[in-house]
């Protein structure tokens, strides 16, 4: 059976699941449809995607109706064309909304609001420092009247920045996807000229290096001499790979089994600190010296309830805060090239070493696996994944 107009929605109903937007033509412009309701699946069945979709479209309807009404208007000399526009016989048809009301303000407010949620503050801030980027050289245009002149104009502007060849990337591939998703929802007729900007990639790029595992023993044997918040963040990235913001937004109620036989991190997002990415929520084995941090750190103040308070403030991790003193601290301990996140990419050799299977390195590290299989099954159970971290790190 069908339901009629959502309470929560309006100008649309749900049929098999889905939403429909529907619109009763106002009886003075009828003469310009077939039909006398405008009817369209928003082709979603979530509630907060029909709820952006309806509203755009509504507003959209209301702009184009008033320009219709300015037509209809009594003007001198209308009964003197060969094809009266009050002419209800002819049955003419309404063009297309045009894209041109779509600006890239409200392409942003639909992609932030619809695909936002639940994705973090950083999701939103990245999104609109792009758009703000291109708001500065281009203007804040309709999405149709911006050309390969403005895409050009944009990178040149990225590049004479100082921007390196990886930031001029992610700064176009935000603007793409904030385009195309416009595209596709409001179902706009346009080209994206932001698509394939050629510059040069590598440009400025440095490309991390593991540590050496002889380097890596001597950031924790100063990490156990100092016995600090500090140093326990470092080991307790040491030997689990982690990325440094997944350890430093840790609750220490994430920590499981510590004094068990297979202790190991309940790793989760929270709303302080979202994960990169879906594969990210997972179990982190804890061995060596990540175990030592983590004992350490929960049994230190127990009036607190996240593993490192001083980069947690006011509801955000700060772990570029985080980055920037570990990696000041390590410098005279590592190569010129390292940082923090390299012992991730030496996890990720550790574990080679010892002939993990892929699949179990990609479960550890949070790494997206390739292939449909390897979304089946709930993965390899904790025990597995500990057993092959206590050979990468003896």
């Amino acid at each position: 059976m069908t339901k009629l107009l959502t309470k929560n929605i309006r100008h649309t109903f749900v049929r098999g699941g889905y939403f429909y937007f529907s619109r009763r033509v106002p009886s003075d412009l009828q003469h310009h449809y077939r039909y006398p309701r405008i009817v369209q699946g928003l082709r979603t069945r979530s509630e907060m995607k029909a709820r952006g979709q309806a509203t755009v479209a509504a507003a959209q309807l209301e702009a184009y109706w008033a320009k219709l009404r300015l037509v209809d208007e009594q003007i001198i000399g209308t009964k003197l064309l060969k094809h009266d526009p009050h002419d209800r016989k002819q049955g003419a048809t309404v063009e297309p909304i045009p894209s041109s009301s779509v600006t890239l303000s409200d392409a942003l407010n639909l992609y932030v609001n619809l695909k936002g949620k639940d994705r973090g503050k950083g999701f939103r801030i990245a999104a609109e420092r792009t758009c703000s980027y291109v708001i500065k050289v281009c203007g804040d245009k309709d999405l149709s009247d911006f050309n390969r002149h403005d895409a050009l104009a944009f990178r040149d502007w990225l590049v004479e920045r100082g921007l390196t060849g990886s930031s001029v990337t992610r700064n176009f591939s935000y603007l793409k996807a904030i385009i195309n998703f416009a595209r596709s929802e409001l179902a706009l007729e346009i080209n994206n000229p932001f698509v394939g900007v050629y510059h040069d990639r590598s440009k400025g790029v440095v490309t991390r290096q593991p540590i050496p595992v002889k380097d890596i023993r001597v950031v924790q044997q100063q990490c156990e001499k100092h016995d600090d918040d500090l140093r326990w963040l470092i080991a307790l990235i040491s030997d689990s790979g982690m990325r440094l913001a997944e350890a430093a937004g840790l609750l220490k109620s994430d920590f499981v089994n510590l004094q068990g036989d297979v202790p190991y991190i309940s790793l989760r997002k929270h709303s302080w600190r979202p994960l990169k990415t879906k594969s990210s929520e997972r179990s982190v084995p804890l061995v060596g010296k990540s175990l030592w941090a983590a004992q350490r750190l929960v049994q230190a103040d127990t009036t607190n309830e996240f593993a490192f308070p001083r980069y947690n403030i006011k509801g955000l991790t700060k772990a570029n805060s985080a980055s920037a003193a570990l990696n000041k601290w390590m410098k005279p301990y590592v190569l010129i090239s390292c940082t923090i996140h390299s012992f991730r990419h030496s996890m990720r050799d550790r574990l080679r070493a010892v002939e993990c299977p892929s699949d179990i390195v990609d479960q550890i590290g949070g790494w997206q696996s390739e292939g449909i299989g390897q979304s089946y099954g709930s993965g390899y159970p904790i025990e597995v994944l500990h057993n092959w971290m206590k050979k990468a790190c003896e």
